[in-house]
């Protein structure tokens, strides 16, 4: 449950989010993509009010989002995936495929012309002609990181992306996604359990406990905060 929060994620910036289990984080993370809508206040895109938006549409907008388990189409080769995600494709249009088939072809190509930049970017291009279901737990993640970029992203919030990920590809994730905030501009709300990479990648930290916004700040000054240790582990470490 989402109680009385406010947070702002400073445009350019990997911001972090932690807290215990339970403290509303992928609640907070649903409302702000749209998955579930707010009894009150407002949710602003750029001082846009995206309130009443729906995730769609929020989408289109260049809000994005990953989830803690990969959503990827398991039937589907690794750079397919990729080629789902642009939207308003002619290809999905009937009328188009059935009288502006050379249109369909050459929006196609470029498509897959990006997917594979993408793919190659993320470091999967020696599967990318793999079903996307037989790839590993970390593969998948690195996926989804790639979905973000066939389409206009200005905000990806990133839920628990290192989940069930082995260091390896671990570091690699962590790298692309400093290359795109770095690079690319890329902004960047992160949910993560992972302290050492909060530590690496996150400036500012937000600490959540029981819906509300407890601290923000340097990492390296929460956890040494007091409140932060007794969410965390209780009265008697604190």
């Amino acid at each position: 449950m989402i109680n009385d929060c406010s947070i702002q994620v400073e445009k350019g910036s990997i911001t972090g989010m932690i807290g215990p289990n339970g403290a509303g984080k992928s609640t907070l993370f649903n409302l702000i993509a749209g998955a579930l809508a707010p009894d009150s206040g407002r949710i602003l895109l750029n001082g846009e009010d995206i309130s009443e938006l729906s995730a769609d549409q929020r989408f289109h907008r260049g809000l994005l989002r990953t989830f803690q388990i990969a959503h990827e189409f398991s039937q589907m080769s690794a750079l397919e995936n990729l080629m789902m995600v642009p939207p308003k494709q002619a290809g999905e249009d009937l009328f188009s495929a059935w009288l502006k088939p050379g249109k369909v072809r050459r929006e196609e190509a470029e498509v897959r012309r990006r997917a594979l930049e993408v793919i190659d970017f993320v470091g999967l291009h020696h599967v990318r002609n793999e079903l996307a279901g037989n790839l590993s737990g970390g593969q998948k993640k690195l996926l989804e990181l790639g979905r973000t970029m066939m389409t206009d992203a200005k905000v990806v919030l990133l839920d628990e992306i290192a989940a069930g990920v082995n260091r390896t590809l671990l570091g690699d994730l962590i790298g692309n996604i400093e290359r795109l905030n770095r690079e690319m501009g890329y902004t960047f709300l992160v949910i993560e359990h992972d302290m050492e990479m909060i530590a690496r990648l996150c400036d500012p930290v937000i600490v959540l406990a029981q819906g509300s916004v407890m601290v923000e700040g340097h990492i390296n000054d929460i956890q040494n905060n007091p409140e932060v240790i007794e969410a965390y582990f209780g009265t008697d470490a604190a």
